[in-house]
Formats: C-alpha cells, sequence, structure tokens
C-alpha cells in the first residue's frame, strides 16, 4: 500500500512539474482604475479560456506600470496618460500601442461643497476655488493616469497646491475616494471607479463635462527588442482581443447598477 501511495505521490509531482500542462502566464501592468472598477474580472476570463493561460495583473498608477515595462518585469501595459504613453514609445520601450477605450475624469466633492464649485464646467478653475478656500483635497500623489491630469489642471490654474489643505495619498483610487470621503474634501477621479465606489461614498460628482477630463485608455505591448523574454505571441493575440469585436463588446456592456463605465470610439 505505501508503495502504491508513493508511486501515486510520485505521479502527481511529476505531472504538476510537466511544461506540457502548464500554462502560460501574460503579465499585465495596469492602472487601479480598470481594477478597482471590475472591469478586468469581466474582461479577462473569455480570454484566457480561448488561449489557455492566466493574465499575472499587476494594478499600480500608470507612471508604475509603465516604468515596469520599462524594465521588462511586465509583457503588456493597459494604461491612461496619453504623453506617458508616448514618451513610452518613442523610448523603444514599448511597441504597437492600440486605443482601448475611454471615459472621462469628474471631480469629487462633499454635499456642503465648501469651494462652491457644483456645476462648474471649468475644472482648473474648479481647483482654483478650492485652493482659494483651503478646501481639502486628496490627490493620488503617485505619479499615475489621474495625478498626471490632475497636474495639468493645476499647471492650467497656475497654481502649485500645498499646504494643510492638500494631501497627496500615494495611493490607488478607491482607496483616495475612501480617504476624501472620510475627510469631506475633494479628488480627482475617473468616473468609472467613482461609480463602482457610489454605494461606499457620499462624495458626489461636482464637476464634469469639461473636455480636459476626457480619459483616454491604450494597450501598449513591451518591445522584445529591449527585453527578449516578452510572450510576444500571446501579448499581440490580447492586443488584438482588447480591439477586437469580443472584446469591444464586453468593455461597452460592463456596467454596474445599470450605468454604463467604458466606451469605445466607434
Amino acid at each position: 500500500m505505501k508503495i502504491v501511495q508513493k508511486t501515486l505521490f510520485l505521479m502527481v509531482l511529476l505531472l504538476m512539474a510537466s511544461p506540457a500542462l502548464a500554462k502560460e502566464h501574460l503579465r499585465l501592468a495596469t492602472t487601479t482604475s480598470t481594477d478597482n472598477s471590475g472591469l478586468l474580472a469581466e474582461l479577462l476570463p473569455p480570454f484566457e479560456q480561448a488561449n489557455d493561460c492566466q493574465v499575472d495583473v499587476i494594478a499600480v498608477g500608470t507612471g508604475k506600470a509603465i516604468k515596469l515595462g520599462e524594465t521588462g518585469d511586465v509583457d503588456v501595459v493597459l494604461v491612461h496618460a496619453r504623453s506617458l504613453e508616448d514618451k513610452f514609445v518613442a523610448e523603444g520601450f514599448g511597441v504597437d500601442r492600440r486605443d482601448v477605450m475611454y471615459n472621462d475624469f469628474v471631480i469629487l466633492g462633499p454635499a456642503a461643497d465648501p469651494a462652491g464649485i457644483a456645476g462648474s464646467k471649468n475644472a482648473a478653475a474648479a481647483l482654483g476655488k478650492i485652493a482659494a478656500a483651503t478646501a481639502t483635497f486628496v490627490s493620488r500623489g503617485d505619479d499615475s493616469g489621474t495625478h498626471t491630469r490632475e497636474k495639468q489642471l493645476w499647471k492650467a490654474a497656475a497654481i502649485s497646491p500645498s499646504g494643510s489643505w492638500y494631501l497627496e495619498a500615494g495611493r490607488g483610487m478607491g482607496e483616495v475616494i475612501t480617504m476624501a470621503t472620510e475627510r469631506g474634501g475633494y479628488t480627482l477621479s475617473d468616473r468609472g471607479t467613482y461609480l463602482a465606489y457610489k454605494t461606499k461614498t457620499d462624495l458626489k460628482i461636482v464637476v464634469e463635462g469639461d473636455p480636459g477630463l476626457f480619459n483616454p485608455y491604450g494597450v501598449i505591448m513591451v518591445n522584445p527588442q529591449r527585453h527578449s523574454h516578452v510572450k510576444v505571441d500571446l501579448a499581440k493575440k490580447f492586443l488584438g482581443y482588447l480591439t477586437s469585436t469580443q472584446g469591444r463588446d464586453l468593455i461597452t456592456g460592463f456596467r454596474i447598477s445599470g450605468e454604463q463605465l467604458f466606451y469605445v470610439q466607434q
């Protein structure tokens, strides 16, 4: 009996170690917004099943995601800061960038609205009023796509934010919404994460509709000429999937409480 048990145990170990049975892994660095919103949980399983693979997700700010691509620690990046994406490609770290989807940024704030910005269509002017009122503002402070856009808006307002009212969290979008909620402050958020957290916060959208709040997402394969271990074939399939009819339908069909979170260009 012991011999039989040992034999079975060794067979199991051999099967587990067999390369033929091991799934291929695709390493994806992406933003906290695609993860926090729940989109990836909807989008990845069909790709994994069709390609008998596993997508290993690293959800960080766009800046950190791009750094992971630069060092070759991932195969693909899915991010939302076009200026950083273009630089990543121009410097030879990424290839075959493709537009995937878009939504928009919104400024969230408490019902009391101490800065008096509710209904404004000028995001930079609204930030200026927040600064003038020294109303609490919680920034991502993490070099993410959202933080990059926030810095662009402060620059447009000709303001360098500082002081006890301006808090740099260094956290993901969901955590920042929670912090702003607890402190009764304002924050800049992508609409998708806000909708995903809507039942967890009493913050409301106070500023939206400014063309400067447009928020496009792009997917880029890490350049295999820089890092030879990049899973080129699987990465190409992933880029193709995200921009295929199937991928686009899943993106546009993804909703929370009946509200669409992301859109694709027609």
